[in-house]
Formats: C-alpha cells, structure tokens, sequence
C-alpha cells in the first residue's frame, strides 16, 4: 500500500484516525472530517477524494503529543465553535478584575478541550449538544445549550444556492447551523454583558493566498469605518488594500494582524483565493438587517461593549517571542450580540464553498459571488 502524500485529504484522514475518532461525510468526491472531541468542528475538507488537496489547517505536533496546553489547544480545523466576546468587562476568557495580558487569557475548556455530545448522523449530516456554564469578567454566570449541526451539501444544491454553474469545477461545501438556548432562570441583559456564537476557521497560508470581502457602499459616520485594522496593531499598507468596496488582505502567515467588517458594511460573504493550489473558498453568512450590537473583543475596559465586528480575518505571525502558534489563517463570522430571554434561543448559519478547476470557470464565480476577478486576486497585493 502506498503512504499518503502530505498535503491530501487522506493524509489527514490518516493522521486523525490515529490520534482521533473522526466522523466522515461524504458525497462522490467531496468528503469533510467532522471531531466530536474538538466540539464537532470541521477538521478538514476535499473535493477530489482521498488524493485531492485537503482545505483545513491542522495541528500536527500538538494534536500527537496528546495532551492539553496552558491557554489554547490551537488544534486546528477551518471550522469551530467558540463564544464572543474575547476581551473587555464582559469578556468570557479573562477571570475578574485581571489584566487583559497574554498570561491572564484563557480559553474556557467548553470551547477548547471538552467534547461535544454527538447526537445523530446520517450519510450527509451531523448533529452535536452540549451543555455549557460560563462567567464572564463582570461575575455574571451564564447557563445554556449548544446545539450544533454540520451537514455536506450536494452539487446540485450548491449550484441551486449560489445560483452558478459548477461545471468544469470541483466542489465541496458544508452548511453549520449553531444555536443557543438560555437554559438560565435569568434574562440575558446588555448591562450585565451578553454573549455571541462565534465561528472561526483555519486555513493554510502562503505567500498566494489572499482574502477578499466585498462590504456596503456609504458614509462613515453611517456605517462606520470600511475596515478595522487596529486589533494587533495597525496593519501595513503592503498587507492590506481598500478598492472602492472591498477589501483585501494578505494571508501569508508571516505577519500578525487581524481586520474587522462593522454590520452594517457586511454583506454577509467573504472569501480567498490560493494561487499556489488554485483554490476558490467562499464563506456565506446571511446577518440580521440593521442589527448592530456585535460584542467587542478588544483587550481593554471597554467604552462601547457592543461595537464590535461582524466578519473577521486572521493573519497568523511570530509573535514578540518569536514563538508562533500556526502558520494559518482564519476566516470569522459572528452572531450579534444576544439578549436573550430565558428559554429564548438564536441561531447562527454559516456554509462554506471550496472550489477547485479551471480558471475560466474559477473566474465566473468568483466575479459573481465576490465581484472580483482571479487575476485581480492574484495581483492585488
């Protein structure tokens, strides 16, 4: 039998099944790895079968040593589940009254090291729960029920949801819909802070690789700034570029830096684009209309608690140590902030389209969907 080649959807597959207990769906030459252990996340994907190239970043060395880390267990996937806000008074990673310090930052281990409950599986879905109880900076205690479903979607209905044409293409796309119930005997108030459901995904950088997101024409002062780039630091002008309504940002892996799209210049998608594996990924993510209270992350006492972002790009980058994390690079979505009532829920649906084919026919959508072309990506920065 020969050995996987590093870099394929069954090198991965491989590697999980030994460390692991993977769930598969799969449909023709399009497969996802789904892991219970690591909260029902998406590790990985393919639209070419087992030898074809596998889409998610994955933590090898820390996923083999087989036991947890101090802060964050970055284990990997290009889809997970995790909860907002990340800093700030109402913050659910930063015990009270600490500084918001790198040696204060904890990951609560609901979202980072404890499994989720699979419930159900089919041949095209997977369906997971859990339980959670969090407090935030300010004391308040949260209880509430994740219920999260992955399911692989066919050609057909990628064809019928995009409203393109998928010939000459390889495709692999998966919808997530997560929900939250407040199981609590109290309302959950802005006063008091609120959480958010918020999806991040991994993905493999390279010196080709290149995020794109088209955002809402308008005033400033209406819609807010087209980009924030401030959260690590201002980000270089060499990294990223403003073009009349979208912006672009590099996804080397090399540079530290995160950008953020305010709500009301979201038009619900993003994407990127691999020269390097000729690869299309877009991200779907249909918001509330004119809802703009999104938590905020920032490391700081914060003045507006609930001006955050809506969709959020990650540049992984050395860190003042030198130590890094990755290299990878990460796609984000996010529910608003929510108040919800007890019993109430709210559900956040995202789905996510890989691409692989012709450039021609790689081209025609990423006009359509993004209202740019490949070669504008290849050459933008």
């Amino acid at each position: 039998m020969n050995k996987a080649k590093d870099g394929t959807y069954l090198f991965d597959k491989e590697f999980l099944e030994k460390y692991t207990k993977p769930v598969e769906l799969t449909n023709g030459d399009a497969s996802i790895l789904v892991l219970p252990e690591y909260q029902g996340r998406v590790m990985t994907s393919t639209c070419n079968g087992d030898d074809g190239f596998s889409f998610g970043w994955i933590n090898y060395d820390l996923i083999k040593q087989q036991k947890f880390v101090e802060h964050f267990n970055p284990f990997g996937g290009e889809e997970r589940f995790w909860i907002g806000p990340e800093g700030g008074q109402f913050s659910v990673y930063f015990d009270k009254d600490k500084d918001f310090v790198f040696e204060n930052w904890f990951v609560p281990e609901e979202i980072d090291t404890k499994p989720f409950d699979m419930v159900s599986q089919d041949e095209n879905t997977v369906q997971f729960k859990k339980a959670m109880h969090l407090t935030n900076y300010s004391g308040t205690n949260f209880d509430f029920l994740v219920t999260r479903n992955v399911q692989l979607l066919s050609n057909e209905q990628v064809q019928r949801d995009l409203d393109i044409s998928a010939a000459n293409i390889s495709v692999v796309a998966y919808k997530s819909s997560n929900t939250i119930r407040n199981t609590g005997e109290q309302a959950w108030k802005k006063e008091t802070g609120l959480l958010s459901i918020w999806m991040l995904g991994m993905l493999i950088p390279s010196p080709e690789v290149t995020v794109v997101i088209p955002i809402k024409s308008g005033d400033a002062k209406l819609l807010g700034p087209k980009v924030n780039d401030d959260y690590f630091g201002k980000v270089s002008d060499s990294r990223l570029k403003v073009q009349g309504n979208k912006v672009f940002f590099k996804a080397d892996g090399k540079s530290r830096g995160k950008i953020g799209i305010p709500p009301l210049r979201s038009t619900g998608i993003m994407g990127s684009y691999d020269a390097k594996n000729g690869a299309l990924t877009i991200l779907e993510c249909k918001l509330p209309e004119g809802n703009t209270d999104y938590v905020n992350s920032t490391w700081e006492l914060q003045e507006n608690p609930y001006k955050g972002d809506a969709l959020n790009s990650y540049n992984d980058g050395p860190l003042d140590d030198g130590s890094q994390m990755g290299p990878f690079y990460e796609l984000e979505t996010s529910s608003p902030a929510l108040a919800l009532k007890s019993g109430e829920s709210y559900t956040h649906i995202q789905t996510t389209y890989h691409f692989q084919g012709a450039k021609e026919a790689l081209n025609q959508i990423s006009n359509k969907i993004l209202g740019v072309s490949i070669d504008a990506l290849e050459n933008i920065l």
